[in-house]
C-alpha cells in the first residue's frame, strides 16, 4: 500500500508547483511551499494561486485521510499578509466537522516565522471509492 505522500504526488499541478506534503493524520495534514520566482505575481509578491494550491493540497490530504475519496465542494481564501522569494509557507489543515458524506476544514497558511499569511475554509463531499493509503490517528 502506498503512503499519502506517494498518492498526492499524482496531483501534478501541486507537484509541479513545488508543494510538499509533510504530514498526514486522520483529519489533519501539513504541507510546505518554498517561494521561488515562478510563484510571484506582477507586483513581486507570492501569487494568490500559489497560496491557494498549497492550502488546497493540505485540504485534500486531510479530507482523504479517512480512507475514502473526497472532493472539494466550496473553498474560500482570505489573504492577510504578503510573502515573497525565499519565504517558506506552511499550510495546516484541520478537520472541523465530519459527516457521513461531507466534511468541513480550516486551513491556516503561515510563513517560516509563524505569521498568518492566509486562512482557507473548505467543505468536501466524500465518495464511496477507497483511497490506496491508510493513515494513523
Amino acid at each position: 500500500m502506498m503512503t499519502p505522500q506517494d498518492f498526492f504526488k499524482n496531483d501534478l499541478f501541486a507537484e509541479n508547483a513545488g508543494v510538499v506534503l509533510l504530514e498526514v493524520r486522520k483529519g489533519y495534514s501539513k504541507a510546505q511551499l518554498t517561494i521561488k520566482p515562478e510563484h510571484l505575481n506582477a507586483g513581486g509578491r507570492t501569487q494568490g494561486g500559489a497560496i491557494f494550491t498549497l492550502a488546497d493540497l493540505a485540504l485534500a490530504a486531510a479530507a482523504n485521510s479517512h480512507g475514502t475519496l473526497a472532493f472539494s465542494l466550496s473553498s474560500h481564501i482570505t489573504f492577510l499578509r504578503g510573502s515573497g522569494i525565499g519565504d517558506t509557507l506552511y499550510a495546516e489543515a484541520r478537520e472541523r466537522y465530519i459527516g457521513r458524506s461531507t466534511g468541513c476544514y480550516q486551513i491556516d497558511v503561515t510563513n517560516q516565522h509563524g505569521e498568518l499569511i492566509a486562512t482557507f475554509e473548505s467543505s468536501v463531499f466524500r465518495k464511496e471509492q477507497r483511497v490506496p493509503f491508510e493513515v494513523s490517528e
